[in-house]
């Protein structure tokens, strides 16, 4: 809450009420000995005017003019207004699980949009709710790949974000499951290493465009994990699907990935929204709930909860996920935004980062570290370490992208540069002379 009025009265008055005669009194049952005996390092109170003032010297030292190309997983896209004027309304903003289907069609009616811009990007037959965010839901697709095959292998490509790697490697003992990386070649994933990686596995999640910035030759990743009996997974960026071709049409099994750059500020990282599409033939096996569409008593058109497979809906043996929340919210500003883009707003979007990114490569006065098509991100090889570059230009108001070495050993001068719309050539321009500078 922002504001508590509770007076040294009201709190005794609350004590008496409840049998105690102090706060200290309500915590006699904990031991002395695990009990911190110290007093805390805490400021003394101020009053409102001064608190306001500490507060605007603290966001004071936020830098807000930098002109950022920092990616790798979360983007700065353009979030339109009509999503926090959406958003904002209490029916949606306050809006809780919606169980009670009479109390709650606006809700759920969005709800099924979403599903069905998901399936019509992703080129699949069913979509839930949404996830968590995009590194759960890549865990979510093992599992459901582990009960569809009854194997207990996984493969990862290395080109797949760390994060989504990690989250997967945590979950994997938990399904029982071994997991396997594949090595990049030169900064994608080689069709027949995949292929001889995928024998007995029961799921291959590759990413596209992959965490280098480099289009995977995707079509023939899934025709191999499909040739090996592995269901193909796609983890895409939603933002890419104006132009790249849809994952169903490729031969995946289901398609996944982090919604953030559609709807979705940075904010700092999270939350997000997490999504998982699939082919029909899994929709009983998908995590989270699906919202369907049906008719009333009076053949009026109706939505209602269709499926939920969380453990707090069946029996826990049967459940496909233990989370029992998602990201409703933040999903439908991804509805919003898809549907303020339209196909053809997509396809510009699109269009606008790829040109951003190819005039990067002419104007940036360093050579592409990977010799391979790209989207929006363009990993660069520095002369000197990444990490080193990223300090120096934000000396000068320019935060030039991720040093990949963080993540990828032997990688530590390469550089990852992301190219949004928001970005423009000028910005691009300023970007080459700073690098320049730096490299120097």
């Amino acid at each position: 809450m922002s504001y508590l009025s509770v007076t040294d009265a009201d709190r005794d008055a609350m004590l008496a009420e409840i049998g105690v005669s102090s706060v200290a009194e309500l915590f006699r049952d904990i031991p002395a000995g695990v009990r911190y005996q110290q007093a805390l390092a805490v400021a003394p109170a101020l009053p409102e005017a001064e608190l306001q003032r500490h507060f605007e010297k603290l966001a004071a030292k936020n830098v807000v003019d930098e002109i950022c190309f920092l990616g790798a997983g979360v983007y700065d896209h353009y979030v339109p207004a009509v999503v926090d004027a959406v958003l904002q309304r209490g029916e949606l903003l306050t809006a809780y699980t919606p169980y009670q289907p009479e109390m709650s069609q606006g809700v759920l009616q969005a709800i099924f949009e979403y599903q069905t811009a998901i399936c019509e990007l992703t080129g699949l037959d069913v979509s839930n709710a949404s996830g968590y965010d995009g590194t759960t839901v890549a865990a979510d697709a093992c599992f459901v790949a582990r009960h569809h095959t009854g194997r207990s292998k996984v493969v990862l490509a290395e080109t797949l974000d760390p994060q989504v790697r990690q989250v997967v490697k945590t979950y994997a003992p938990g399904f029982g499951m071994a997991v396997v990386e594949v090595p990049h070649s030169g900064g994608t994933t080689d069709p027949a290493l995949l292929a001889a990686a995928s024998r007995d596995a029961a799921a291959v999640i590759f990413q596209q465009p992959n965490a280098f910035g480099c289009l995977e030759p995707a079509p023939a990743l899934a025709a191999a994990a499909a040739e090996a009996g592995a269901l193909p997974v796609a983890h895409v960026d939603l933002a890419s699907l104006g132009l790249l071709e849809a994952p169903g049409a490729y031969g995946c099994a289901m398609a996944i990935g982090e919604g953030q750059s559609i709807g979705n500020h940075q904010s700092y990282g999270g939350p997000h929204y997490g999504f998982l599409a699939a082919r029909g033939e899994f929709i009983r096996r998908m995590p989270g709930r699906i919202v369907g569409e049906t008719t009333d008593l009076e053949g009026r058109r109706g939505f209602v909860l269709t499926l939920q497979t969380r453990e707090q809906h069946i029996r826990r043996e049967k459940a496909t996920s233990n989370m029992t929340t998602n990201q409703t919210l933040l999903a439908l500003a991804g509805l919003i935004t898809m549907c303020w883009l339209g196909p053809e707003g997509l396809r510009e979007l699109g269009e606008t980062c790829l040109a951003l990114a190819a005039y990067a490569k002419e104007r940036v006065p360093l050579p592409p570290a990977f010799d391979r098509p790209t989207f929006k991100e363009v990993a660069f090889r520095t002369p000197i370490p990444a990490g080193e570059v990223v300090t120096r230009a934000r000396e000068h108001g320019v935060h030039p992208g991720y040093p990949l070495g963080r993540d990828y050993p032997g990688l530590d001068d390469v550089l990852l540069v992301a190219f949004t719309e928001k970005r423009t050539p000028a910005d691009v321009d300023r970007l080459a002379e700073v690098l320049a500078e730096v490299c120097s």
